[in-house]
């Protein structure tokens, strides 16, 4: 099509760069303040948000500026201390008297006085730019007779400041969690990371929303090429709208016919910090307080914050218990109907009486008992995230109770099946991560239809299907079962059991390349008395 184009008349490019041309001259900034009014006005559709202050100055008020602010999104205080009161107080001669002529209005000099107020100020030479600041929060300067603007930072938009997590709860650690401000989030983790060293880029996605998304990395520890294939994904994305940072998910993650997540998030500062000094980024949309992280790695959703701040030993048995529950939430109904429909010599002789004495009423077959109570439960758990606060983990609960006696009593379902499928469940939410908690969700389904059909070989065969799915994936180039696979003997320091923090002494290896090495004390030691 490139080729085909470029073969055509040179009145067609003629006409099309006239065009362009056209464009250009029509989004920049006119001389006239009263007709850049009217086109400000007429593209907002006369908006009642947006507060337009005319002002005449001078000996006879021959000098016109304008401010432009959208109501809600800037400071009113800010624009009063900072811009109006330095208006006024130039208005005024040293005698206290309006100046005679219109010199005195020397446009460099009031911008150079509003700029010692503001620390956020820019040019506006057009009119894209002129719409994205106003409606940003940023309060526009336009002066009669110039052909450009000052754009200076008010921004003071409500929000619901920093607050306690809700989706990532710990027993010990810090209780902030972001908010749905950029600057706030940045603000945060800044707070942790006080080096030089912390770079930040900003850009905007979306071509109605205009998002401001950012990423966050540490100069020296990051892989430079994971950094350029950030950007790269990120300059692909064309849009109309990010509304949350789930939108950039989908859109930069490496596969999408996967169950499992591979960009990690989170809305806790201490996490991203953390990941951040490990070499990988952290890309930050405005509007929302989940963080995204890449690259990510299985064992990442599988740890939780709480796993640093205590004890080694407790950390351990704690990650034991956690891969045991997401053994228990993937496998648990899969055993039970393989074993009881195809394996039933693997059970005592008193178990399987007792299994056999409750099923004989049962007219379904243990599949058809699992789908059910699976989905079942599956149905209240997300009625209860969706009722109101108050009432939603009680109906979840009370729902589980009376539909499960009830099935119990109706014949319909057996009570070891009940137990086997409460277990799940609960096991189910020891996963720290929700992303990866509904991927192992999902897998039951197909691995009971295994069992279901043949036994114990049909849940081997799933596993090594998911096993080689697994080793397939990546996280921007990252293998996703690293340390794993390929295994990394310095990296089994930190995934199933976690050493003290004075033997992990590296970085993970397939995830920076520059500075591998961590900066560590010494096991600690009685001092000499």
């Amino acid at each position: 099509m490139r080729n085909r184009r470029s073969t055509n008349h040179s009145s067609q490019n003629n006409t099309k760069d006239t065009h362009q041309a056209d464009s250009k001259n029509f989004d920049a900034l006119k001389g006239s303040l009263k007709e850049s009014l009217e086109h400000i006005q007429a593209s907002l559709g006369h908006s009642t948000d947006i507060v337009i202050r005319e002002i005449s100055i001078g000996a006879e008020k021959e000098c016109h500026i304008a401010i432009l602010y959208t109501d809600g999104l800037a400071d009113p205080k800010m624009i009063s201390d900072n811009i109006m009161m330095v208006i006024a107080d130039m208005t005024k001669s040293p005698m206290g008297e309006e100046p005679e002529t219109s010199q005195s209005w020397d446009s460099r000099l009031l911008w150079e006085q509003i700029s010692a107020f503001n620390q956020e100020i820019q040019t506006i030479n057009d009119y894209p730019a002129l719409f994205h600041s106003l409606l940003s929060g940023d309060t526009i300067l336009l002066m009669d007779g110039l052909d450009h603007g000052m754009a200076a930072g008010t921004r003071g938009w409500k929000d619901r400041g920093v607050m306690e997590t809700s989706a990532e709860n710990v027993v010990r650690g810090p209780r902030e969690a972001f908010s749905e401000s950029l600057r706030t989030n940045t603000s945060l983790i800044r707070r942790k990371i006080k080096d030089p060293n912390l770079w930040m880029e900003t850009k905007q996605i979306g071509r109605i929303t205009q998002t401001d998304v950012a990423i966050m990395y540490i100069n020296g520890i990051v892989n430079d090429k994971i950094v350029e294939e950030v950007r790269a994904r990120l300059q692909r994305i064309d849009v109309d709208s990010i509304l949350e940072s789930g939108y950039i998910e989908e859109l930069i993650q490496d596969k999408t016919l996967t169950p499992f997540p591979t960009v990690y998030n989170t809305e806790r500062p201490d996490v991203v910090a953390a990941e951040l000094l490990e070499g990988k980024i952290a890309i930050i949309v405005d509007g929302t307080p989940f963080v995204l992280i890449v690259p990510a790695l299985f064992v990442s959703f599988l740890h939780a914050a709480e796993d640093y701040y205590q004890r080694a030993d407790i950390s351990s048995f704690l990650r034991v218990l956690r891969y045991l529950s997401i053994f228990i939430s993937l496998l648990g109904p899969s055993l039970y109907i393989a074993i009881t429909t195809f394996h039933q010599e693997m059970l005592p002789t008193q178990l399987l009486f007792g299994l056999a004495g409750q099923r004989e009423q049962i007219p379904f077959p243990a599949f058809v008992e699992a789908v059910f109570m699976d989905v079942t439960f599956e149905i209240l758990r997300e009625a209860g995230v969706r009722l109101p606060k108050n009432i939603g983990s009680a109906i979840s609960i009370v729902g589980t109770l009376v539909i499960g006696q009830a099935a119990v009593e109706a014949g319909i379902i057996s009570p070891a099946m009940v137990i086997v499928v409460s277990i799940t469940a609960i096991s189910s939410f020891v996963v720290p991560s929700f992303n990866m908690s509904i991927a192992f969700r999902m897998l039951r389904f197909p691995l009971m239809a295994l069992a279901g059909s043949f036994g114990l070989y049909g849940i081997i065969v799933g596993i090594i299907a998911l096993m080689l799915h697994l080793c397939s994936l990546r996280s921007f180039g990252v293998p996703y079962l690293s340390p794993f696979a390929p295994l990394i003997p310095e990296g089994q320091k930190d995934t199933i059991l976690r050493l003290p923090h004075w033997l992990l002494t590296k970085r993970p290896r397939l995830v920076n390349q520059n500075n591998m090495t961590r900066k560590v004390s010494s096991p600690p030691r009685k001092s000499r008395e």
